[in-house]
């Protein structure tokens, strides 16, 4: 690949495996450094939510460019994604809201709209649902307090789905991050 990669990393307002996110993304854009622009982009929940973890400055200093949602059109990533100015949409980790609705086809948020507008683009898009598969999960909270949460089957249904849609990738484990951006910097073909 010659050009720089550009990828639209969006945060939507899970706190499950953020800070792990977090942290492979800052490595990546270590590792890749001037070969790869990531801006982040986060939804009105997401916004509270890094806020919630610490990770809001950081995430303004660590990256290329940082917008916060204003409306689902504003900023206007959907556009900017069906004019090919990134390359892929990376959502993670995303809210079982945000799951259900991208399912649903509801794109009333900034991140569900572009993921959609995406799609129809024929842009990639890649999923870290928080809500992957049925049972318990353990999560850390910014306090270091434990808790456990219930993955119901119809948060499932809706992963399930959005695994099914053209050119959209759905993934539980945020080291398959690595790999994505390995496959995009390292072309098969060369």
């Amino acid at each position: 690949m010659t050009e720089k990669l550009s990828v639209a990393w969006c945060i939507t307002g899970a706190g499950e495996k953020l800070t792990e996110t977090y942290a492979i993304m800052k490595d990546v854009k270590k590792i890749y450094g001037d070969r790869v622009k990531i801006d982040v982009f986060i939804s009105k929940a997401g916004d509270q939510v890094v806020k919630y973890y610490g990770l809001y400055r950081d995430l303004e200093t660590s990256f290329d460019r940082k917008w916060v949602e204003i409306n689902a059109n504003s900023p206007f990533l959907a556009g900017q994604v069906q004019l090919g100015k990134y390359d892929f949409i990376l959502v993670a980790p995303c809210t079982s809201n945000s799951t259900a609705k991208i399912s649903l086809r509801i794109g009333d948020t900034l991140v569900t709209n572009a993921v959609i507008m995406a799609q129809k683009a024929s842009v990639p898009v890649y999923i870290m649902p928080s809500d992957y598969s049925e049972g318990k999960v353990v999560t850390t909270l910014p306090n270091g307090k434990k808790l456990e949460l219930r993955i119901t089957k119809e948060d499932v249904e809706h992963v399930k789905k959005i695994s099914k849609m053209d050119r959209t990738e759905v993934f539980s484990d945020p080291q398959k991050i690595y790999k994505i951006f390995e496959e995009w910097t390292y072309p098969k073909d060369q």
